[in-house]
């Protein structure tokens, strides 16, 4: 079994939630504490586990790339 975690904090509280809301319909998250959330993939295969990882992480850079464009905006 592989299985990876990732620990996500941002630039502030809501740019975090916001990452973590994105995820919501991909895995469940964890809140380490108020500033800090993580997520683990477990798969059988290492392929399975690269692909699961690549699509939660383009996901999360999306997600980043909009804060930043709204942060300049607002």
């Amino acid at each position: 079994m592989w299985h990876l975690d990732l620990d996500i904090t941002s630039r502030s509280q809501q740019d975090t939630e916001a990452l973590s809301a994105a995820l919501a319909t991909d895995c469940d998250i964890d809140w380490v504490d108020g500033q800090t959330f993580r997520f683990q993939l477990s798969e059988a295969k290492c392929k399975d586990l690269r692909a699961m990882w690549n699509t939660r992480l383009r996901g999360l850079i999306a997600t980043d790339e909009v804060l930043k464009v709204f942060g300049k905006h607002s």
